[in-house]
């Protein structure tokens, strides 16, 4: 009974992400209470992050697409796929929302979010040697960017992995984006992610982020779902 609720959540909240990422877009519901990620991410910057500042990107995202009949009926990654073309707001916001959206669904509370599939961990074992050394190059890679944006486990167009950083808002989706590639996992590090709780120490963040990975995403994300 308890699986087949689980199941069943989940299924709802998949389907609640997506319909975020069409137009009208909107922002998408939480899957969790905003205090399910303590001690790691507290329930103040939760709250803020995803109600304020995810919000504004949408509000901005809207008005942006609005004034561009060329965005008409197009899916977030489609407007990011050739965001060279439009306005720096479509970047900026449109990127904001699609990068937050991911990053809420990549989190779970402690204990919830499982491990690597066999099937990742054997790819992450090729690319990077071990899951320990993955995660030292990934923290590495966010501690990294220099002022805002995020760092990112991809799958490039050739079917490896890599990881890499953007900056601001922007992703591997976008076609100004080296490398490009399907985000599978991904970390915010500007500073509003976690200052509330870490203040300017952005390595404990990084480094005690990963109890909260939903790797149940991650290993969806990564089977193609």
């Amino acid at each position: 009974m308890v699986a087949s609720l689980r199941f069943s959540l989940s299924a709802l909240l998949l389907a609640c992400s997506s319909t975020a990422l069409a137009q009208p877009f909107s922002l998408p519901a939480l899957p969790y209470a905003e205090d399910a990620l303590e001690p790691h991410i507290d329930a103040a910057t939760l709250r803020i992050h995803h109600g304020r500042h995810h919000q504004i990107y949408v509000n901005n995202l809207s008005a942006a697409v609005a004034q561009d009949p060329r965005l008409e009926g197009m899916t977030i990654e489609q407007i990011l796929r050739g965001v060279s073309e439009y306005s720096m707001a479509i970047r900026n916001n449109g990127g904001g929302h699609y990068n937050h959206s991911l990053f809420w669904s990549l989190l779970a509370p402690a204990g919830d979010g499982g491990e690597p599939s066999p099937e990742l961990l054997e790819a992450i074992n090729a690319q990077f040697g071990s899951l320990d050394s993955f995660k030292r190059e990934f923290e590495n890679t966010a501690l990294s960017v220099f002022g805002s944006g995020w760092a990112w486990l991809i799958r490039t167009d050739d079917g490896a992995l890599a990881i890499t950083s953007t900056p601001n808002q922007d992703n591997p989706l976008m076609d100004v984006a080296s490398p490009n590639g399907e985000p599978l996992l991904a970390i915010d590090v500007w500073e509003h992610a976690y200052y509330l709780r870490y203040q300017n120490v952005r390595a404990d963040y990084v480094r005690g982020w990963w109890p909260i990975v939903n790797w149940k995403e991650v290993n969806r994300r990564f089977a193609g779902g």
